[in-house]
């Protein structure tokens, strides 16, 4: 039980955000996610293809900051064993397991990772009615995966691995950087948290999957005709073999639509070295700007000074 994989999936980031309305408006008219609950300064923003009851939640405050980042588990005794193994490795918890209050109820716990982050699992949480996208639909089925920045990578690296048994699927980095980006993946899809190396802790960005090809195109073509500001993209990665394009939020958080995340037989796969600072592994197609400094500075977002400082473990 010890060595056992027990986080299933990705569930949901939850973000707050100095300017509500305008966040609001930007993630349900423009991103096309659905406002399923609100509340006084309080929004759950689902994604119409996916069972979770919510992908984003918004909320207002003085300053903008990653909240947490939920994932799933299979039932409440893996939630137990999750909460019990990094309770006896010292990692502080923010609660310890019970009924979660939030949208479609569960069962859950929160702690903080080793760069003071929080991070919370659940278990039953009710499914939400979702449907099947139809062809042209340029909203996103579901919540990808979810980037964050390190000062200290290696160490968030290994504490994902160590606390969660999340598996390594590749690694990006450079000839005069080192490695720079890591591609960590609970299920058989390449990656649903990835670590990158940057000044600070904070988000790097939030990824949505689209229906398909032409879907995330006209998606990304929507948000050009809206005056979003683009930071990279259209085009295609080496590692997980995805799409991209990249925007900024109306308070410069990274978000991106993406499709077709590659699905890896696990018990074959084995781990890439990927040279970053060849141009076909940031983008095969050829199709996007260049990847350059100013285009990484845009993902190392604002430090995020709400995340509790904790010991190394």
């Amino acid at each position: 039980m010890n060595d056992e994989r027990l986080v299933t999936h990705l569930r949901h980031v939850d973000l707050a955000v100095p300017d509500y309305d305008k966040q609001l408006e930007f993630y349900t008219s423009m991103w096309g996610l659905d406002a399923e609950t609100t509340d006084d300064g309080l929004a759950f923003l689902a994604a119409a293809g996916s069972p979770e009851q919510y992908s984003v939640r918004l909320r207002a405050a003085a300053e903008k900051r990653l909240d947490l980042i939920a994932f799933g588990a299979a039932n409440e005794a893996d939630v137990n064993a999750l909460a019990e193994r990094l309770g006896r490795a010292g990692v502080k918890l923010v609660c310890e397991p019970g009924r979660l209050l939030t949208p479609g109820g569960g069962y859950g716990f929160r702690f903080f990772d080793c760069d003071g982050r929080t991070v919370e699992i659940s278990s039953d949480v009710r499914v939400r009615q979702h449907r099947k996208l139809e062809e042209g639909e340029s909203v996103p089925v579901k919540l990808s995966h979810v980037v964050i920045n390190s000062p200290n990578p290696e160490a968030t690296v290994a504490f994902y691995q160590r606390h969660l048994h999340f598996a390594l699927s590749d690694t990006l980095h450079s000839p005069h950087m080192g490695e720079v980006m890591w591609f960590l993946r609970t299920n058989r899809w390449h990656h649903s948290l990835a670590i990158a190396r940057g000044p600070h802790v904070s988000l790097h960005h939030a990824s949505f999957e689209m229906r398909g090809i032409d879907e995330y195109m006209r998606g990304t073509g929507r948000l050009l005709r809206g005056g979003v500001e683009k930071v990279w993209g259209p085009g295609r990665h080496m590692a997980g073999n995805n799409t991209f394009s990249y925007f900024l939020d109306p308070h410069g958080n990274t978000v991106e639509y993406t499709t077709e995340l590659e699905e890896l037989d696990e018990d074959t796969w084995h781990p890439h070295l990927y040279d970053f600072s060849d141009p076909t592994v940031t983008d095969q197609w050829g199709t996007a700007n260049p990847m350059s400094e100013f285009v990484a500075k845009q993902s190392f977002n604002d430090v995020d000074r709400g995340v509790f400082v904790a010991p190394p473990v």
